[in-house]
C-alpha cells in the first residue's frame, strides 16, 4: 500500500511512549545501588521520572560509596535493567500500531535518550526490533534531547526532510528536541500526564490519548491529522 507523500516516517520515543519502563528503571537503580551498599528503598517509585541519569547520579552521589565511579554505577543499573527486560510491559496499542504502520509501508525509527544497552533491551522485550529501520540512542549522538541533534540525525539517516517525519513523544524534553529539528510533533497523553503543561518551544502539533491515532497520518485516503 502506498504512503501519502506528505508524511513518510514515524520517529518513536521509547521510554513512556512504546514501553512502560519507569518501574524497571526504578527497580534497577535500587538493585544496583544496594549492590554497592546503598539502601535507597525508601525512595518513591517515580522519584526520578523524566530525570536524566547523569542528574540522578548528582542527586544520589552523597549516599553512595565515595570510591564508586559514576560509570561503574551506571553499568550496574543497565545490567540489572537488561537482565529483567522480560518484565517490561508495552504501552497500550504500541505493538499493534507499529505492526499496522509496517503493513502500510511506513518507515519507522526510534529516537531515545537512553543508552544503547537500554534501547536494545526495550526493543527486544517488545519484539519490535525487526519492525524498526534503525534506532538512535544517547550513545550515538554528541548531545541528547532536548537538543535537536538526535532527531536531526534520524532524519539524515532516513534521507527525508524533517517535516515529512512524525515524532511521537511523551515528554516536553522530547517535544523540544523534535520541534527544533523540524519534525511534526505528537504528544502521547496518559493518565499520569494529563496535567502536564508545555512551554512554547514544546507545544505539540497534535495531542493523542491512543497510539493508534498515529496511523491517521498515513491512511490510504490521506485523511491526515490537522
Amino acid at each position: 500500500m502506498s504512503v501519502p507523500s506528505r508524511f513518510q516516517a514515524v520517529a518513536w520515543d521509547i521510554d513512556g511512549t512504546l514501553v512502560d519502563s519507569e518501574p524497571l528503571h526504578h527497580h534497577a537503580l535500587l538493585a544496583a545501588s544496594l549492590e554497592f551498599g546503598a539502601d535507597l528503598s525508601e525512595l518513591p517509585d517515580m522519584a526520578f521520572r523524566g530525570i536524566h541519569m547523569g542528574d540522578v547520579w548528582k542527586l544520589l552521589e552523597g549516599r553512595l560509596p565515595p570510591a564508586l565511579e559514576e560509570e561503574e554505577w551506571m553499568e550496574a543499573i543497565n545490567r540489572h535493567y537488561v537482565g529483567a527486560r522480560h518484565t517490561l510491559v508495552p504501552m497500550p496499542g504500541a505493538v499493534e500500531t507499529i505492526h499496522t504502520l509496517k503493513a502500510l509501508g511506513v518507515h519507522q525509527v526510534c529516537v531515545s535518550n537512553s543508552c544503547r544497552a537500554i534501547v536494545d533491551a526495550n526493543l527486544d522485550a517488545l519484539g519490535l526490533a525487526s519492525f524498526i529501520d534503525f534506532s538512535i540512542s544517547l550513545d550515538d549522538v554528541s548531545e541528547g534531547k532536548p537538543s535537536p541533534i538526535p532527531y536531526r540525525t534520524a532524519a539524515n539517516r532516513l534521507g527525508l526532510k524533517p517535516h515529512t517525519i512524525v515524532a511521537v513523544e511523551d515528554s516536553s524534553t522530547g517535544l523540544r528536541s523534535a520541534k527544533a529539528a523540524g519534525l511534526r510533533t505528537v504528544f502521547l497523553r496518559t493518565d499520569d500526564k494529563t496535567g502536564q503543561t508545555h512551554q512554547h518551544d514544546s507545544l505539540p502539533d497534535v495531542t493523542i490519548d491512543d497510539l493508534f491515532f498515529v496511523c491517521r497520518f498515513f491512511d490510504a485516503e490521506g485523511a491526515l491529522c490537522p
